[in-house]
This record gives C-alpha cells, sequence and structure tokens, in this order.
C-alpha cells in the first residue's frame, strides 16, 4: 500500500503541474491531439511549462531531481525556457530548517556545535537532492565545508526504487526490446549508486581516492576530508574557493582561457576513465567550479563524489579500442569488437554491421563540437542496435551519463570544440602504454617483488615438482604390477581347481567300476 500510494502521488504531480499536456505536445499524430484536447479540458496554469517542470521534479523526490539535473545539460534536446528552469536544481534545492540541520550534526557529532566550530553558518550555501552544505571555522583555524545529509532520504528512495523495479519488470514481461535493454540491470546498478550516494563516509573516501589519482594532473582540484570529522550522515571537508563553471561571462571576464577550460575537461574526463578506472560520475555544472586563485588560477574544482563510476581493465581496454576504431573510421574493427564481446550474436555479419555503423558515424566526423548532436547518434544507434539485438550493459549506465555532461559542459564552454580531435591523441598514447613496450616494462616492474620472491626458491620448487611427478610415477607403475598380480593369481586358482574337480572326476569314475 505504501508503494501504491507513491504511484498516486507521483501520477498526481505529473497532473497537477500538466507533465501528462508536455508529453503528449510532443506527439503529432491526430489521436494523439484529440487526446490531449480531451485531457487538458478544463485546465490552465499560470506557470511557464519550465517552471512547472523543475516544481514537479523537486516535489517527487532525489531520483526525479537527478534526472532533471540531466536534462539542464541537454541544449540540443531541450528547449531553453525549460533550460533555464532545470539548471536551479543543480544547487537550488529547497533547504530543510537550519534547526534541523543543527540538530543532525550535533547528534553525529555526539557534541554542541559550539564544541566543534568556532564559527558556523546556519543557512546553507546549496541545497540538492540529497543533502545541502554549510560554511564554518575549526577551533584551528581552517575553513570547511559541512555536508548534512537530509533526513528521511532512505524511505523515500525505497519507494521510488520499489515501483522503478515493477515497472522494469514489466517492460521485460511485454517487450523484447525491453528485455534487450536489461531494465532489472539497470535498476540494481541505479540502486546502488543511489544507496552509496546516502553513505556520506563512502563519499568521502571516493574523494580521498580521486585526490591521490589527480595529484600530479595540476588541472583539478578535490577538497581534503577532515576524517575526524567524518561520519555517515554529516562529513567535513576543505573549503574550496571558486566560480561555478556555468557562469562563463565571469570566468571569461576574470582572464580564464575558456577554450583551454573546454580540452582540460575533456582531458580530465579521459584520464580519469582510462587511466584510472575511478571516475566521477556527477559531472553536471553545480559539482564543478574553476579557480581564480593565483597559485590554482584556471583549474577545475570538482565537488560531490557521492556517485562515482569504475571500470575493469577489460572494460577500459574495450572501450579504448572502440573509441580509437572510431577515431580512425575503422567500422570494421567496431563491428568485429561488439562480436567478440558478445554484445551482439556470434552469427552476426561483420560487412552487414559494419555498414550500419558507419552510416550512423560518418556524418558526424570533421565537424565542431556544436554540429554534433550526441543524443542524435545514440538514437541512431540504439535503431541499429534493434536491429542487431546489442545487449545493453548495465555496468557501463554510468559512464554513458557522464558522456553526456562532458558533451554538454563542452558545447557550454567552447562550441567550437572538436571533442574527437582532443580524444584521439590521448588515446592513442593511453593505448601504446598499454599495449606497447612500456605497457611489457611497467608490468615486470610491478611484478618484480614477486619475482625476487620466487627466484630464490625456484630450484627447491622444481625438485619438489619433479619428485611428486617421479613418486606419482611410482605409485602408477605399484598400481599396475598389483592388478598385474592379482589377475596372474585368480588364474592360477583358476587352475587348481580346474586340476583338482577333473582329479576327482576321475577317481570317481574309477570307483564306479569297481562295483
Amino acid at each position: 500500500m505504501r508503494y501504491f500510494s507513491r504511484l498516486l502521488v507521483i501520477l498526481w504531480t505529473v497532473y497537477r503541474y500538466g507533465l501528462d499536456d508536455l508529453a503528449l505536445s510532443t506527439l503529432k499524430r491526430r489521436r494523439f491531439r484529440f487526446l490531449r484536447s480531451l485531457i487538458t479540458l478544463g485546465r490552465a496554469w499560470e506557470q511557464p511549462r519550465g517552471v512547472r517542470m523543475r516544481l514537479a521534479l523537486e516535489r517527487l523526490g532525489p531520483i526525479f531531481v537527478k534526472f532533471g539535473q540531466l536534462l539542464s545539460t541537454r541544449r540540443d534536446l531541450v528547449p531553453p525556457d525549460m533550460i533555464e528552469e532545470l539548471s536551479k536544481l543543480q544547487d537550488a534545492v529547497p533547504p530543510f530548517p537550519a534547526a534541523q540541520s543543527r540538530a543532525l550534526i550535533e547528534q553525529a557529532f555526539g557534541r554542541r556545535i559550539e564544541e566543534v566550530f568556532e564559527q558556523f553558518d546556519a543557512e546553507p550555501v546549496a541545497s540538492a537532492s540529497i543533502a545541502q552544505v554549510h560554511f564554518g571555522r575549526l577551533h584551528d583555524g581552517r575553513e570547511v565545508a559541512v555536508k548534512v545529509l537530509r533526513p528521511g532520504m532512505l524511505d523515500i528512495i525505497e519507494d521510488d526504487l520499489a515501483l522503478l523495479r515493477t515497472l522494469a519488470g514489466w517492460v521485460e514481461r511485454f517487450s523484447a526490446d525491453g528485455r534487450r535493454l536489461k531494465p532489472r540491470e539497470v535498476v540494481a546498478e541505479f540502486n546502488t549508486y543511489l544507496h552509496d550516494e546516502l553513505d556520506l563516509v563512502r563519499e568521502a573516501a571516493n574523494a580521498a581516492q580521486l585526490r591521490r589519482n589527480m595529484d600530479g594532473l595540476d588541472l583539478v582540484l578535490v577538497p581534503e576530508m577532515v576524517w575526524d570529522l567524518c561520519t555517515s550522515q554529516v562529513i567535513v571537508m576543505q573549503r574550496m574557493r571558486g566560480v561555478p563553471i556555468s557562469q562563463v561571462q565571469r570566468l571569461r571576464e576574470a582572464g580564464v582561457d575558456i577554450k583551454k577550460l573546454a580540452r582540460d575537461g575533456v582531458t580530465i574526463f579521459f584520464t580519469q576513465v582510462f587511466r584510472d578506472g575511478f571516475f566521477h560520475a556527477d559531472m553536471h555544472p553545480g559539482n564543478i567550479q574553476v579557480s581564480l586563485h593565483p597559485a590554482t588560477f584556471g583549474r577545475y574544482i570538482a565537488l560531490d563524489f557521492g556517485i562515482i563510476g569504475t571500470l575493469t581493465e577489460v572494460d577500459k581496454d574495450y572501450l579504448a579500442q572502440n573509441f580509437i576504431a572510431f577515431f580512425r573510421r575503422d567500422y570494421k574493427r567496431v563491428a568485429e569488437l561488439h562480436i567478440e564481446s558478445g554484445w551482439v550474436p556470434p552469427q552476426t555479419r561483420v560487412d552487414e554491421l559494419e555498414g550500419a555503423v558507419r552510416t550512423v558515424c560518418e556524418p558526424h566526423f570533421d565537424r565542431p563540437l556544436k554540429d554534433i548532436s550526441l543524443g542524435q547518434v545514440l538514437m541512431r544507434l540504439f535503431q541499429i542496435s534493434r536491429r542487431f539485438n546489442v545487449e545493453i550493459q548495465p555496468q557501463l549506465v554510468l559512464l554513458q551519463k557522464t558522456l553526456l555532461n562532458v558533451e554538454g559542459l563542452g558545447r557550454q564552454l567552447d562550441p567550437e570544440l572538436d571533442l574527437w580531435a582532443t580524444a584521439k591523441p590521448f588515446l592513442e598514447r593511453w593505448m601504446d602504454e598499454q599495449v606497447g613496450w612500456r605497457a611489457l616494462a611497467r608490468q615486470v616492474r610491478d611484478e618484480a617483488p614477486r619475482y625476487a620472491k620466487l627466484l630464490p626458491e625456484l630450484p627447491r620448487l622444481l625438485h619438489d615438482a619433479l619428485r611428486q611427478r617421479a613418486g606419482g610415477d611410482a605409485e602408477r607403475t605399484m598400481r599396475a604390477l598389483l592388478q598385474e598380480q592379482r589377475r596372474t593369481n585368480a588364474l592360477l586358482q583358476g587352475l587348481i581347481w580346474g586340476v583338482l574337480g577333473f582329479t576327482l572326476g576321475l577317481l570317481a569314475a574309477q570307483f564306479w567300476n569297481w562295483h
């Protein structure tokens, strides 16, 4: 009943804010126009559609807010008036009361807030779907940011995920395309990431790992965690000062090289994905700032590490080979990789899949980013995947989402950026490090401690192996001799019993003749 009531809330919210009208307005067939007229009969809205969309998503909760955050980066798919409103979801979700935030902090630390902070700003500086942030200063003078988890989030998310699981089950049951898209596995992945985001200690650990990975790249700053003040509901970190990356004009007036900033964003993304296999997977503009401090001028500042994506070595190798094949327009290799990986049935003809991929990708090369719509490319690829029964890989859902974020960010910073040309040299260098002589040298270096331990033991291990082999041969020989001896004994026993029986027979016959 709780899930049913949540479904009613969603349907009522859709009806109240006219989202059904927005959905039907995109359908041009006559019967849909009639249905729209019937549904909207007697209904009118004072607020613009973008405001209605934002308010509805805010009312529906964190999962829907995150969906709106993703839409806010897609200026090629969403009208400008809706983009402006959805962008407010980045860091302007209505906050919960300051007194409640203070109580949560004191409960987490087990002491009064004045004992922890020399100064604490009661009003939050940012309020997002999962938590809100306050600024403060510790007694040792360090300026910090305090992130507090929204109360009651777990129950809300559980209800929404239960509805998503039910919907995914219906899709798989009634749609062949749905089964191919693996919606239940996708929901399971989403479930994992959302629950990870509800544990702020895990977020702090993600930030620490990303900070170590990015150390030395000199392109991005990650706040340092105050581990003594990190709990599952409240974490305290170094305060970062920067300008939101969405304020492009302000950055340009401050002297930031916007074109370089766009290229650096691509480099950071591919470094995290292909070098580390550990990437920030919530890269909407609300989570990214740019430093104007002289010592770190022009560097990215990453915030909010609740959603982190990971890739295995197999995933990274597969993706890198696909990217390079795309960049080189080697569509045959792309088709072969899909077949080798098992994404398409093994009986698929390589030449047919190659031609389909070429049809989608070829028109988009040698064009600036402003003229390339990844949304349109994905739509065409979906049509191809349906034709060739391509299975969507759930473990790559976060990577696909992050790619959309990177495209939206790149379009905002530099519409002339050629994403493909920027990424190609980086990927080629990465592949050379993975499969070339440098990869062999690195593997030998990494394995050297193990080799150093095993080499002195090698003669003894070899001797033991030979002795076991020899012992095994001797044992097999002994078993064969015993088996042969048993056969010989059985034969001799048979002969003895045969002779004895024959002799007894002769004696019996002689005795009969005497009588």
